[in-house]
């Protein structure tokens, strides 16, 4: 517990209080975010060429476990050009929607378990003193809150099975 919460402070210390309007709701919908965060650029981009904007940007709520920049850069070379080519639409969608849980789960709902996402394989969640894994990746933000979910920052890319 004492982890999660020095995670929330983190996240809250590294990209502000999210903001807020009248009715504590933010503003600013998981899509929006991302755009704005300027540390999201190949996400926007791969969730444009699959098509899945609009999806992201309706009422949901969503949980995204969403990869840096630099966890895309980790992926072996050409992977992201690949995916991103519109032959390979069916692949990119499948890899994006496995970094998405149908739901809004905070930080402080997160525990070791199975999870389902949104394209029908599960995820492992894992939580220790050392922090939260999901799969292979370590969770390195939590709790952005949008009007429609949730992002926890990643540090790679996971993949579907």
């Amino acid at each position: 517990m004492k982890h999660t919460i020095a995670i929330i402070a983190t996240a809250v210390s590294l990209l502000g209080a999210p903001s807020v309007s009248g009715g504590n709701v933010p503003e600013k919908n998981i899509v929006e975010i991302a755009v704005g965060a300027g540390q999201f650029n190949t996400l926007v981009a791969a969730v444009k060429a699959a098509g899945l904007v609009d999806t992201l940007s309706g009422k949901g709520p969503f949980t995204v476990f969403a990869p840096t920049d630099d966890a895309f850069a980790k992926l072996p070379d050409g992977t992201v050009a690949s995916l991103l080519k519109p032959e390979n639409k069916d692949k990119l969608v499948a890899v994006l929607t496995y970094h998405v849980l149908a739901g809004k789960v905070p930080a402080s709902a997160v525990k070791t378990m199975k999870a389902k996402t949104v394209n029908g394989q599960e995820l492992s969640l894992k939580v220790s003193d050392t922090g939260v894994t999901v799969d292979s990746a370590n969770v390195v933000k939590t709790d952005i809150m949008g009007s429609n979910g949730v992002i926890h920052v990643i540090d790679s890319v996971i993949l579907p099975n």
